[in-house]
């Protein structure tokens, strides 16, 4: 584990690439690159997708696990559809809305448009639609994750709590606001921060949808690092980009997990 840091860490000062045998140290340039054009636009897209899918699968988790925690019909079967994508490869889920978005005349959901008298969509080929085309796979995927660890943190509060609120004349939304939320705040910790990590990771869903295009409109750090690695053969633009994106994982990471754990111990 240690040595291939180290080479990694080597690899990002240097010049090296697939056209070249030669490796010249350049120091600090590689990471200079990082910060400005594509690189920087694909940082701040990034954090963009990230922010957007944490916090739609938390909102629909948390409603489904609210919903799906009562006494309703079917509710284990329910459970067990909202679930199931998680079990599915990510690339087979793109390639599934990447066939779903596909372009007109070919994709299922243009031909559903064409069918029904309405003007056919270039989904994919329009960047902020792709974007959100994006944002949708990955939280249609990934709330079912969220739903089961809200349904786990909803099934340990006690009933005795909800039962002395009913009798103080507490509602509904006071019941949840004011006895199950300061209770769930472990399971929103948990959910908020796996739903940051893989949001800043994000990359086989984009792989497999858009590709990064149209015009690299939708590429992440993540696809940018396989870009020049495997496309362009820029090792060291490559070591470099994904040295930035392991630390602004972790100090994201650290800075959330402080935030939310103050947030515990003022509401526990």
């Amino acid at each position: 584990m240690v040595v291939p840091t180290v080479q990694g860490g080597y690899m990002s000062l240097t010049d090296w690439s697939a056209f070249s045998l030669d490796r010249q140290f350049v120091g600090l340039k590689n990471f200079a690159s990082a910060f400005r054009g594509e690189a920087l636009d694909a940082a701040v897209r990034t954090l963009f997708l990230a922010v957007v899918t944490v916090i739609g699968q938390n909102v629909l988790g948390l409603l489904l696990a609210v919903l799906l925690n009562g006494r309703i019909l079917g509710r284990n079967v329910l459970r067990t559809i909202i679930f199931a994508p998680l079990v599915v490869s990510p690339l087979v889920v793109g390639y599934l809305f990447k066939y779903i978005f596909g372009p007109p005349d070919a994709g299922a959901l243009n031909a559903l448009l064409e069918a029904l008298g309405f003007a056919q969509v270039d989904f994919l080929g329009d960047p902020t639609v792709a974007l959100w085309v994006i944002v949708l796979v990955v939280v249609w995927q990934s709330t079912g994750a969220t739903m089961v660890i809200y349904l786990a943190g909803l099934q340990s509060v006690p009933p005795e709590l909800h039962e002395a609120a009913s009798l103080d004349g507490a509602n509904a939304w006071q019941r949840f606001w004011n006895v199950t939320r300061p209770l769930l705040a472990p399971a929103i910790t948990i959910n908020l921060m796996l739903g940051l990590i893989g949001g800043l990771k994000l990359f086989d869903q984009i792989f497999a949808t858009t590709g990064g295009g149209p015009g690299g409109q939708t590429k992440t750090i993540s696809t940018l690092i396989y870009e020049r690695f495997a496309q362009l053969g820029l090792y060291g633009e490559s070591a470099a980009l994904a040295i930035v994106l392991a630390l602004g994982v972790a100090v994201l990471s650290v800075v959330q997990f402080a935030m939310l754990r103050r947030q515990e111990k003022k509401t526990s």
